[in-house]
């Protein structure tokens, strides 16, 4: 049973990424049946420049893209893996650079 809930836990975790990242016009991917979300990083910009971006103006951090190989530049991963407040608090905070 606690397994089954914490595995619900991290998925809601996903949806409210997901949802928050679609309501600001991200075109996202995943966090369905995982805890990862995946988004085109906006415009032209790469992997690493969005990573930048994300850190130094919302001080949030996921995984470029391009560290899974050449096929992964210009998508972004956020992982669902932490509390509900700090899920909240970063998709306030990638609306405000968005």
């Amino acid at each position: 049973q606690q397994i089954r809930e914490t595995v619900q836990f991290y998925l809601t975790n996903a949806r409210l990424i997901r949802e928050g990242l679609q309501a600001v016009g991200m075109q996202v991917y995943g966090g369905v049946n995982a805890p990862y979300v995946w988004l085109k990083t906006p415009g032209c910009e790469s992997s690493w420049d969005f990573f930048d971006r994300l850190l130094n103006q919302a001080h949030l951090v996921g995984t470029p893209g391009s560290g899974f190989g050449a096929s992964g530049e210009g998508y972004f991963r956020l992982s669902a893996f932490n509390s509900r407040a700090n899920v909240e608090e970063a998709v306030k905070r990638f609306a405000k650079i968005l």
